[in-house]
């Protein structure tokens, strides 16, 4: 896959555009603190709930260009990988990167305010694991409640549930220490002022970001019996629950 260099681009409003979809690879490992440490996290460990024969199924919510489903098939060829994204030119991406992977792979349209809806796939309770990397941060709250009852409903007893989300420092006050250290982070990586600001003003109203606490709680309420936290840099941060 060609690599492409963010130039800080942000269209007035934040969309999953053909420009974001072709600087993405160089987007994320520049915006997101240790993306390839959180990355092979979500892999190493979501590998540990996919059984390894033909019958496993891995749902990917927000599949993007497919890079979470491209590091589980590194692992595990065995299972059959469903992704699911809205944005048309992630879509277009990641369809013909797996075009050839047609027996293991399949990559469908929807809309997660939808919830799962059963098209191209989808089977109630069949999922051995259910990822979802930056993805539920960009759906309304309003609709966050009902995809995760769904996906708990999607996990097979005993699989599991993977996140990662942009999330909320418990206080104004260290909320707003860790965006300092974060937007410093950004400038180390070769952001502009400008660029960052402009980032931030596209995202409002899109990224709404809650509290670590509030996405365990959430978590738990729909079922997952296991909660935890495996992975966090300030205000980003990775959550399993197990079924």
């Amino acid at each position: 896959m060609t690599n492409h260099v963010d130039t800080g681009y942000a269209p007035g409003r934040w969309a999953f555009d053909d420009e974001v979809t072709r600087v993405f690879d160089d987007m994320l490992r520049r915006s997101i603190p240790q993306y390839l440490v959180m990355r092979d996290a979500v892999t190493s460990l979501g590998s540990r709930f996919i059984p390894k024969d033909k019958h496993s199924m891995v749902l990917d919510l927000g599949t993007s260009r497919g890079d979470q489903i491209a590091a589980f098939l590194e692992l595990d060829r065995d299972a059959f990988y469903l992704g699911m994204e809205i944005s048309e030119p992630m879509l277009v991406a990641a369809t013909e990167r797996f075009f050839d992977l047609e027996d293991t792979v399949a990559i469908m349209r929807q809309d997660l305010r939808e919830g799962l809806d059963g098209r191209g796939g989808y089977h109630r309770g069949g999922m051995s694991l259910v990822t979802a990397v930056l993805t539920l941060m960009f759906i309304p709250v309003e609709f966050r409640q009902r995809l995760l009852e769904e996906i708990y409903d999607a996990v097979l007893p005993g699989g599991a549930f993977i996140m990662v989300e942009k999330i909320l420092g418990a206080g104004s006050v260290i909320d707003g220490a860790m965006v300092e250290e974060y937007s410093d982070y950004k400038g180390i990586t070769g952001y502009s002022a400008d660029d960052i600001q402009r980032k931030r003003l596209a995202l409002e109203g899109v990224l709404i970001p809650s509290l670590a606490s509030s996405h365990m709680e959430n978590l738990r309420s729909v079922g997952f019996r296991q909660v935890d936290c495996f992975w966090r840099w300030m205000n980003f941060a990775g959550f399993i629950g197990v079924k």
